[in-house]
């Protein structure tokens, strides 16, 4: 009885979450960390919970027939109860009648017996009905089109790899440790883990584990950080004595890989928002990054009176190349957030552009698989700059764009990626 109830009270947990991010527009990262600070880590929990929220929009639709009226706000954690259970049937591979009596049985520990019909009446009726087989489903329609019109060929491809798991990939610091013998410590410790092909410190682990049980992970010999996104640092080439700004650097997995690959660099790393600065220093500090500076400043408002050679702009952006490590994307983002986000990033590239001096690059990064965020930007700024010239990447995966280059979601077990290298002519 008493594993039953605990059961119970995890699932309890899970539709708290769902409720938050559903209802309440929480971020699912900030919902499942409020839930382990105040009651610990528990697989279950985060499997229930962001696997729901990862197939929301075909669980709604599944669930959406059986209800004759949308629930209260205040019952939310009902609502989401309901398509926990949906989630433990169809995706989980639960058996349907034990999924149906655990939710059943679990409205007792949100306090509210009253609902016991209603989930048992909805479950039922929803789990007789046949499966939807619709890949757009599961995504809002507004990106639907945007992804059809932007990648013709790809798209049904990025809505799969976005209902995916992304694996767990870290970054070695090879500037004191070796790919490889990490790869054998880590070994040693009874992980698996295989070298990544296009990241030269990338190593991609065969299933997840916590961080803290990582070797050298308190010690900053490793991060993690995805494949993609440890590009950046090598395609920067910052060097001794050069001046290198990160202007958008939290939380600072890119500017402690700037640092631990440049040693000599004068490296300066701003943020705007006051609490991700914090986030940024407290990633720098367990890199052992002493000689970056920090400072707050939101550089498309005000701007920054020193020149650099090297400039790193992560751009804020849609986020819509990392939909599969964090799903609640696809249910916060909305179409006029792109025109505000684009309005940014055109701020930013106009603003940085007059801090890099003659002869330097200007890397623009975003995890975005928009073109409008991402190559759209990048010539607008070749237009308006003279002194501009992109310098061409290219990659054996990944597709050159008319400016820049772009990986998708999925592609080599990356995270979808654009990037953009700019030099100034002397």
């Amino acid at each position: 009885m008493a594993k039953l109830r605990h059961a119970l009270t995890l699932r309890a947990r899970a539709a708290r979450i769902v409720a938050g991010v559903l209802a309440d527009g929480r971020a699912l990262d900030e919902a499942v960390d409020h839930d382990r600070a105040g009651l610990g880590r528990h697989g279950l929990v985060e499997e229930l919970s962001i696997g729901t929220i990862r197939h929301a929009y075909t669980l709604q639709a599944l669930a959406a027939p059986f209800l004759r009226r949308p629930l209260k706000k205040a019952d939310q954690d009902i609502y989401a109860l309901i398509l926990i259970g949906l989630y433990q049937a169809r995706l989980m591979g639960g058996p349907a009648p034990v999924a149906v009596s655990e939710a059943v049985a679990t409205v007792e520990a949100l306090g509210k017996p009253w609902a016991r019909g209603l989930v048992n009446a909805v479950l039922r009726a929803a789990l007789d009905s046949p499966p939807a087989e619709d890949p757009t489903q599961n995504h809002p329609a507004w990106l639907v089109s945007r992804l059809q019109a932007a990648w013709p060929e790809d798209w049904q491809a990025i809505l799969r790899a976005n209902d995916g798991r992304a694996p767990l990939t870290l970054r070695v610091d090879t500037s004191r440790l070796d790919r490889d013998t990490y790869q054998r410590e880590l070994a040693q410790a009874g992980i698996v883990a295989r070298p990544h092909a296009l990241a030269p410190g990338a190593l991609i682990l065969a299933s997840g584990v916590p961080v803290t049980t990582l070797p050298g992970f308190s010690e900053g010999l490793v991060s993690v950080q995805d494949a993609a996104a440890q590009l950046a640092a090598p395609l920067l080439e910052a060097g001794p004595g050069q001046r290198v700004l990160d202007a958008c650097a939290a939380p600072g997995g890119k500017t402690g890989h700037i640092a631990q690959s440049a040693p000599g660099a004068h490296i300066t790393a701003t943020d705007r928002d006051p609490l991700r600065v914090i986030r940024l220093q407290e990633t720098l500090a367990r890199l052992k990054c002493r000689q970056v500076r920090v400072e707050t400043r939101d550089l498309a408002c005000e701007s920054i009176d020193e020149p650099f050679d090297r400039i790193l702009l992560d751009a804020p952006c849609s986020a819509t190349g990392i939909i599969r490590r964090h799903p609640d994307i696809k249910l916060r983002r909305r179409p006029a957030d792109i025109e505000e986000l684009r309005t940014t990033q055109r701020r930013l590239l106009d603003a940085l552009w007059k801090n890099l001096v003659p002869g330097g690059w200007l890397l623009y990064v975003t995890c975005s698989v928009l073109p409008e965020e991402n190559e759209e930007q990048v010539a607008g700024l070749l237009n308006r700059a003279r002194d501009a010239r992109e310098s061409p990447l290219s990659f054996p995966v990944g597709h050159r764009r008319m400016v820049g280059w772009q990986f998708l979601p999925g592609e080599e077990e990356m995270d979808g990626f654009y990037y953009a290298r700019l030099e100034k002519r002397a």
